[in-house]
């Protein structure tokens, strides 16, 4: 049996023990989660949906400048794609610009989820949400997990079958964007977290667009924009994607209440509090509530959830979800790039900070 198809079974079983403890009354806390994948249908179809209706006029309208360029420079426009969420139009805009599908799914799948989510997501809300005093420990974070990045990203490159040489061409473009922001985050976080959070706001202004659009053109057949991908086909992959989280979200939880007990003892040993071990077990499944856990953290902590969120920010709800709807295929590949990524962050971010030095 492939790894591809021990994940889906996992999965399966991650449904069936939600929809039988949901029936039981919630006994173990699987139940739960297994309604509130399904309630996530409607957040994940507002900032998705309208991005794929657009997908194909944002791809021809991005073409005759990224492409040319890309090809210009030997990199597959596909690239392009990854500065987007895997779950906020990234794969399909990596697609649709890819000359070689393979680089096409290494960036909508694995960039996006990883760079693109960092991008468009950790930052702004993260250092939107925080308070004044828990950002500099938090963009130590960020700054520390972009330095790794490049590490998984080339190893879950050569995992889903792109060349050494392949791989290494294909991040060079992440690493040169990783340098402005490097310098933003340490020269000037405030201007940088409000730039990222003004192109959030427009980013979903565009999903909006989109999905109005589609939703026009579903009710009368009229077509205010030609080429619209038809809104009942971008919402067959959003309910794919609901339906895969009926079963990530109460796996999640299982392999939260397993691993209680060794980052209970990563904790005992690295002098982090209960608030950051805590947040780094959630971080995994969703990252708005890894955030919220931010101001209960010691200031180690917050080095520590920051440098692990660039990578392991929602691998087994969201991201593990969209790859299954998309591409099965990827899911080795993906879990490998970023459970490694948010390992490394995790781990070179202890040895920064030190054990005693840190704590609030």
């Amino acid at each position: 049996m492939s790894v591809q198809s021990i994940l889906l079974w996992a999965m399966g079983f991650g449904a069936l023990t939600g929809g039988v403890d949901h029936l039981l009354g919630n006994r173990f806390g699987f139940g739960q989660r297994f309604e509130e994948a399904f309630q996530l249908l409607g957040p994940i179809a507002l900032s998705m949906a309208g991005i794929i209706c657009l997908a194909p006029l944002i791809s021809s309208g991005l073409s005759g400048i990224i492409v040319p360029c890309f090809r210009t420079l030997g990199l597959d426009p596909g690239l392009f794609g990854g500065i987007l969420p895997i779950d906020m139009g990234g794969y399909p805009l990596a697609m649709d610009l890819a000359d070689n599908v393979q680089i096409g799914r290494f960036s909508g799948i694995l960039v996006a989820a990883i760079f693109g989510c960092t991008m468009i997501f950790t930052i702004p809300v993260g250092l939107g949400t925080m308070q004044s005093e828990d950002r500099p420990w938090f963009i130590k974070g960020i700054l520390l997990g972009l330095a790794v990045m490049p590490v998984p990203l080339l190893i879950g490159g050569i995992a889903c079958g792109l060349s050494l040489s392949t791989a290494l061409i294909s991040i060079l473009p992440i690493v040169v964007l990783c340098l402005p922001l490097f310098w933003g985050l340490l020269r000037c976080p405030q201007k940088t977290a409000h730039g990222f959070q003004v192109l959030a706001k427009w980013i979903q202004k565009v999903a909006i667009l989109g999905l109005t659009l589609g939703a026009i053109q579903y009710l009368t057949g009229l077509a205010l924009l030609d080429h619209l991908t038809p809104l009942s086909e971008a919402m067959e992959v959003v309910c794919s994607i609901a339906i895969a989280m009926l079963g990530s979200m109460p796996l999640a939880e299982l392999i939260q209440q397993v691993l209680k007990a060794p980052f209970s003892w990563i904790g005992r040993h690295t002098g982090l509090n209960a608030a950051s071990t805590t947040g780094l077990l959630i971080g995994v499944v969703s990252v708005v509530p890894a955030l919220a856990m931010v101001p209960r953290m010691d200031n180690r902590g917050k080095v520590v959830i920051g440098a692990f969120l660039v990578c392991g920010a929602s691998t087994f709800a969201a991201h593990l979800a969209f790859t299954m709807a998309q591409e099965p295929q990827m899911l080795p590949s993906l879990l490998l790039a970023k459970l490694l990524g948010g390992v490394l962050g995790m781990v070179l971010a202890l040895i920064v900070t030190g054990k005693q030095k840190y704590s609030s």
